[in-house]
């Protein structure tokens, strides 16, 4: 009988807890990822994204709704996410189809947001065009006097993403490029594993 394999997001949990224990000037941002998504003809994008929490349902991570990145999901709810811990020389990729999370979700994570960032997420029209100089301090200026004196809501516009894996891929360095490379495919309830060349 053989054995079942072990799971790919306790794996990541272990990897992601050893990159936040290294200095802060070896690695500065260890939850930064790049996320790829594509648009509804296939045509593919990339940026770097903060994740904001793993665990057994999937990665997740906070946007404007009206930004390039939630209307590509929204017409293609599939992305990619690629890890890379330079002094553990160690990195992950993740595919996976995507859900936007709970409002109550998202509700406490923006409650956890400094000020700044939260007036932030009201004041910028993401991936829009800037029209003239000092715009969005304006936007800034304008909403640090709407909810001066009480909390900042999280704006109707704003939420999260959950990144729930499919196939998760771990690659380590070797000498010579005879890297290690263990590929994670999601197999009915559990996970298959296959070792790949490198």
């Amino acid at each position: 009988m053989t054995q079942p394999a072990p799971d790919p997001i306790e794996l990541f949990i272990e990897l992601y807890a050893q990159a936040r224990k290294l200095d802060p000037l070896v690695i500065r941002e260890p939850n930064a990822m790049t996320l790829a998504t594509a648009d509804e003809e296939g045509r593919p994008s990339a940026r770097l994204v903060l994740l904001k929490g793993v665990d057994v349902r999937g990665f997740t991570f906070y946007t404007n709704m009206e930004s390039r990145k939630a209307r590509e999901l929204a017409a293609n709810p599939a992305a990619a996410l690629c890890f890379y811990w330079f002094p553990l020389d160690v990195q992950v990729r993740v595919e996976g189809s995507v859900t936007q999370v709970a409002d109550e979700e998202a509700d406490e994570y923006f409650a956890t947001r400094p000020r700044g960032s939260q007036l932030g997420a009201w004041a910028s029209s993401q991936s829009r065009v800037i029209t003239r100089p000092g715009e969005l301090e304006d936007r800034v200026v304008r909403y640090e006097a709407e909810f001066e004196g009480r909390d900042v809501p999280r704006p109707p516009h704003w939420s999260g993403f959950r990144v729930t894996p499919l196939r998760m891929e771990f690659w380590r360095n070797r000498a010579n490029r005879l890297h290690d490379r263990v590929l994670f495919t999601r197999d009915g309830g559990g996970w298959r594993a296959e070792t790949l060349y490198p």
